[in-house]
């Protein structure tokens, strides 16, 4: 049985269409790149890095260190370029890739000299992957947002000072464990007032009695313990509500009425301001978290290993010490 015509035609049109279709794939106007090899030797490609980096060009610098442990792997540069490369990647903001060439440095390299620097830098990223350009410059709390970033950070912290307690950085990880242990408790806490304000009296107990347990040195206790006997009382649990306001009156008398009651309200002002002294994002750039910015050079003098891998924290060059002296003098 014959096709129609007009079949016949629609069919020839797409056979048609589909061969310049064909065509124009098996012939792109564009050529492929194609990988040529290594164009220098495994020490020049180290050395144009070394000038990139002291230039602050970065992206020039993760050039030449990517194409040096791409066609040098085993090389005798490799291992330093692999750190100098996390933290050229770090400059450029590119935390996820400076996690990643963290892990592998680990993973690949677990008994390297310098391998609590990548332990420490993974820590580092994960802090920063936790805040977006509109909370870096306005009010805005991140405890009040996600936190599962700081989760990780404070992790990855806890991994760097158990296993290299005398690492240079450890010192600067554990402040930076203090710093997310306030954001994690104003997190709680900030569930815990929501919890209050829909009346879920057993709920906000149980977020206020986890900053006890966990983050029992942080500013937010006060209004813990305020809030767990205020739950309890609103429970009808007045022995246990009781207890807790014992303690209030010997450690924060001002939070407790006249009338033995608590004073849930004065708690939660006291808890705010302490929240804006240390946990205020627009300060944060100039505190504990962006050190690193902190102490960059601001002239094109050479760094050590160590200064640079340490974003400027350890290994100053003698003019810098010798101002910080006199400083202090």
């Amino acid at each position: 049985m014959s096709l129609p015509r007009y079949k016949i035609t629609m069919l020839a049109l797409s056979l048609g269409v589909a061969s310049a279709f064909v065509g124009c794939s098996s012939n792109p106007s564009k050529k492929e790149v194609v990988d040529k090899g290594p164009q220098s030797s495994e020490q020049i490609y180290f050395e144009k890095a070394q000038k990139s980096l002291d230039r602050n060009q970065y992206t020039d610098a993760v050039k030449s260190l990517e194409a040096l442990d791409t066609y040098y792997p085993t090389g005798q540069y490799t291992q330093q370029a692999q750190l100098e490369l996390l933290y050229a990647k770090f400059k450029q903001k590119d935390y996820e890739g400076t996690i990643a060439l963290a892990d592998r440095f680990i993973r690949l390299n677990p008994q390297h000299p310098n391998v609590d620097y990548a332990y420490y830098v993974r820590g580092v990223a994960n802090m920063e992957m936790n805040y977006d350009s509109l909370i870096r410059y306005t009010s805005l709390q991140q405890s009040h947002r996600d936190v599962s970033y700081v989760k990780v950070a404070y992790q990855n912290f806890v991994d760097l000072i158990r296993r290299f307690p005398s690492s240079q950085y450890s010192v600067d990880a554990a402040q930076r464990m203090k710093f997310i242990g306030q954001e994690l408790a104003e997190n709680e806490m900030n569930a815990a007032r929501f919890n209050i304000k829909r009346k879920a009296w057993l709920a906000a107990a149980e977020r206020a009695q986890w900053v006890i347990e966990h983050y029992p040195q942080t500013p937010q206790t006060p209004e813990a313990l305020a809030t767990l006997a205020y739950s309890y009382d609103k429970l009808g649990d007045k022995a246990t509500s009781q207890q807790y306001i014992e303690i209030l009156k010997l450690n924060y008398p001002n939070l407790v009425k006249s009338n033995g009651e608590v004073n849930l309200r004065a708690a939660r002002k006291e808890g705010s301001w302490v929240n804006r002294a240390t946990l205020g994002l627009l300060g944060r750039e100039s505190q504990t978290v962006d050190t690193e910015e902190k102490n960059e050079p601001k002239t094109d003098q050479q760094r050590s290993l160590t200064n640079r891998l340490s974003f400027g924290l350890f290994d100053k060059p003698e003019t810098e010490q010798t101002n910080e002296e006199d400083a202090a003098n």
